[in-house]
């Protein structure tokens, strides 16, 4: 061989530096999807989405959203990302209470007709906090924590940090590009929600937690079939024994493929018996969703986050989104402000109870608080749809939290009357320490 002479890389090496065509359709399908639902809904820039929404993520997407571009119209609602010169464009299309729905990988549906409405936060809601946001002019004093946490003292990157004592807010802070009604998606804190949402439907006498769910795709299983005998309390517990594709928060298909949750997420087969393994799974909360849905009917299903929840408790900055077949992809795909998980924290704060009016069970929230079967191998502890803070150093045992990835968090200490919102845009690679966090804080609020 010529010294100096070109030598050809092995196939396998060449192919490795371009990225699988499914992933890179699910990364123009996350940069599609993201860039509706920040600019359209929080009100972000794409400059900003780019910095912050955009930045650090999945490592699998990470090095390739930043390589495609977003074309925005926001006349038509509509945000389109190219990925393959053969297939139409990854796009997302953006509807006013609806939030953006991101379509199928291949879908070419026109989307002339559509009317995206109002654009952008909605406006301040002038009643008085907590319902509303006027807020009375108190003097409180600082919170280190607050500060430290803000300039990455605890890891990650922090957007926004609410504490309330009782019902007043004591301390808000905020990034740069950030506010008081700037929604950001709620990831995981998804599931802390759709809890709650079963929690009402309990009470409405709609759903029983000890009963099997009512999944209409199972209805023509034998009743014998094990799958069959998951409870909706299992679903809640992460304890259903159905196999999913990976242990954790990974469901790209549905939350950036445009896969419908009613293609995915009710096919998984079982594979233990069910109550008897802990596994974090969103299939088991899109199960839980899915079950509403049936039981509530189409029309009652449509609005009924909002109509049961959000406007009942003042979260009119909150928005649940849908896939394309109208199912909530609501373990991870709600996007809401600092102020308005503030409000959901209050709701458990109270024990269910918003202004005089009971919206949860009685007992809900030792419910959702109370272990039960299976248990995570390390960590926090698990309720049904909360996690649990009960084994860490400087935080009452009742406390308990709402979690969520790129480090989301709504921590309640009923023994202090303390609520605490962590917002953020972590980098996968530096997560924010939340038990630390609030052990400082508990600390320092007097």
């Amino acid at each position: 061989m010529l010294a100096g002479a070109l030598v050809a890389a092995p196939i396998a090496a060449q192919q490795a530096k371009a990225p699988a065509p499914y992933t890179l359709a699910i990364a123009a399908g996350y940069k599609a999807l993201m860039t509706c639902s920040a600019m359209f809904i929080g009100g972000r820039t794409e400059t900003q989405i780019a910095k912050d929404e955009l930045s650090g993520i999945y490592a699998d997407y990470d090095a390739i959203v930043p390589t495609l571009t977003a074309a925005v119209d926001a006349r038509a609602g509509l945000v389109s990302v190219a990925f393959d010169s053969s297939l139409p464009p990854r796009r997302a299309v953006y509807r006013n209470g609806r939030g953006c729905t991101i379509e199928p990988i291949g879908a070419a549906r026109p989307v002339a007709a559509n009317t995206p409405g109002r654009i952008g936060p909605a406006p301040a809601n002038p009643a008085p906090w907590p319902l509303g946001d006027s807020l009375p002019r108190m003097a409180f004093a600082p919170i280190p924590a607050v500060g430290r946490a803000m300039t990455g003292g605890y890891g990650g990157k922090t957007t926004g940090v609410v504490v309330l004592r009782g019902k007043s807010l004591i301390v808000e802070a905020y990034a740069d590009g950030f506010g008081p009604y700037t929604a950001q998606r709620t990831w995981s804190v998804a599931k802390s929600i759709t809890g709650t949402l079963v929690g009402i439907a309990v009470k409405e006498r709609i759903v029983d937690v000890n009963a099997p769910p009512r999944i209409p795709e199972w209805a023509d299983e034998p009743p014998t079939n094990s799958r069959r005998q998951i409870t909706l309390d299992n679903l809640l517990r992460m304890a259903s024994g159905l196999h999913s594709a990976t242990a954790g928060n990974r469901t790209d298909a549905v939350y950036f493929g445009g896969t419908a949750v009613t293609e995915e997420a009710v096919h998984w087969p079982i594979e233990v018996k069910p109550g008897t393994r802990f596994r974090y799974a969103n299939n088991d909360i899109l199960l839980a969703m899915r079950a509403l849905r049936a039981a509530l009917g189409e029309v009652r299903h449509r609005d009924f986050p909002a109509r049961a929840l959000f406007d009942r408790i003042g979260m009119k900055h909150t928005i649940a989104e849908t896939d394309w077949r109208g199912n909530y992809v609501s373990s991870s795909q709600i996007w809401t402000t600092a102020r308005d998980l503030a409000r959901f924290g209050l709701l458990y704060l109270d024990d269910g109870v918003w202004n005089g009016a009971r919206i949860l069970p009685v007992g809900w929230r030792s419910y959702v608080t109370t272990p039960s079967g299976p248990q995570p191998a390390s960590g926090f502890g698990y309720g049904a749809t909360f996690w649990l803070m009960n084994k860490v150093p400087g935080v009452p045992a009742d406390a308990f939290s709402a979690n969520g990835n790129r480090g989301q968090y709504v921590v309640i200490v009923p023994s202090r009357g303390i609520v605490l919102v962590r917002r953020g845009e972590d980098p996968a690679s530096n997560g924010f320490d939340i038990a630390k966090f609030t052990a400082d804080v508990l600390t320092e609020v007097k």
